[in-house]
C-alpha cells in the first residue's frame, strides 16, 4: 500500500520541480533571452502562464508541441524531462524500501 505521506511527498516534489523550472523559463524571458516559443501565439501575452504550463507538460509528458524550446531552452528541457522520468522510479523505490523496513 502507498501511504498518504508518500503520495504527498511525491506531489510536493513534482510541484517544486514545476515551479523551479517554470521560474527558470520565466527569468530567461524577463532578461531578454526567451527560451520558449508559442506556436499559435507569437506576441507572448502571458509569459508567466506559458512558462509554468510548459514546465508541467515537460515534467509529466513529452508535451503537446504548442510551446517549443529553442537554444539553451532545449538543454534545460532535457534536464527537466529526465527528472520527470526518474521521479516515479524513485517513488517506487522509496515505497519498496519502506515496505522492506517494516517487514
Amino acid at each position: 500500500m502507498v501511504s498518504i505521506e508518500n503520495f504527498l511527498y511525491l506531489g510536493s516534489v513534482y510541484l517544486t520541480v514545476i515551479i523551479g523550472f517554470g521560474l527558470i523559463y520565466l527569468l530567461f524571458e524577463l532578461i531578454g533571452m526567451p527560451l520558449l516559443r508559442e506556436v499559435n501565439n507569437q506576441d507572448h501575452q502571458n509569459i508567466f502562464e506559458t512558462s509554468f504550463y510548459f514546465s508541467a507538460m515537460t515534467l509529466f509528458s513529452v508535451g503537446n508541441g504548442d510551446v517549443i524550446p529553442h537554444g539553451l531552452g532545449r538543454i534545460i528541457t532535457v534536464i527537466e524531462a529526465l527528472i520527470g522520468y526518474t521521479l516515479p522510479a524513485a517513488f517506487v523505490a522509496r515505497v519498496v524500501f519502506d515496505r522492506e523496513k517494516v517487514s
